[in-house]
């Protein structure tokens, strides 16, 4: 893994631990969501939130293209320490670690987000409420933008503020706006 942009571009991430069950997100999926998230942002700019961090690479994404403040959630305790020695050692400062349940999170948070990223495994049955959760809490900031990335086994063009969905060979992101 690498950071592909920014300040730390070319910069190759530690190797994860054993015993790590993440999927991260493909390099050329992560390259073109950022081409259409700096068309729409100025990433120095806004305000992050990313969930079902796994190994922390959107958050460092973001840090490594300037973003001041980030939230990173995860709840599994080798990802939470990975993530958080990672953010340590690049001198990402901007990254705050938090680990929780997303689902819980969403629902007793009384932040707001420009950007919103979520990254759950493909395979949670429960992945439709994450944009509901959003919307519902009133976690997006006034022009910002939920993504969810998913398989091709979800389809969110019915759900509320959804605009529209990319696909990256099998990583699939739809954008849900406010």
């Amino acid at each position: 893994m690498r950071i592909i942009s920014g300040q730390f571009k070319g910069r190759l991430l530690p190797a994860v631990p054993k015993g790590f069950d993440a999927r991260p997100t493909t390099d050329f999926a992560k390259e073109n969501l950022f081409n259409i998230l700096e068309n729409s942002f100025d990433l120095s700019a806004v305000k992050v939130l990313d969930l079902f961090a796994g190994t922390g690479e959107i958050s460092y994404e973001f840090a490594s293209r300037g973003s001041t403040h980030i939230d990173t959630v995860e709840i599994e305790s080798v990802h939470f320490v990975y993530i958080k020695k990672t953010a340590e050692t690049l001198g990402f400062k901007q990254i705050h670690v938090i680990r929780n349940d997303v689902f819980r999170f969403l629902k007793f948070c009384r932040e707001s987000y420009d950007i919103i990223f979520a990254d759950p495994p493909y395979a949670n049955g429960q992945i439709a409420l994450i944009p509901k959760l959003v919307i519902e809490n009133k976690l997006l900031n006034e022009g910002g933008c939920l993504i969810v990335e998913h398989s091709s086994n979800n389809n969110f063009s019915e759900t509320e503020c959804f605009t529209r969905q990319r696909s990256y060979g099998s990583v699939n992101f739809s954008f849900f706006g406010k």
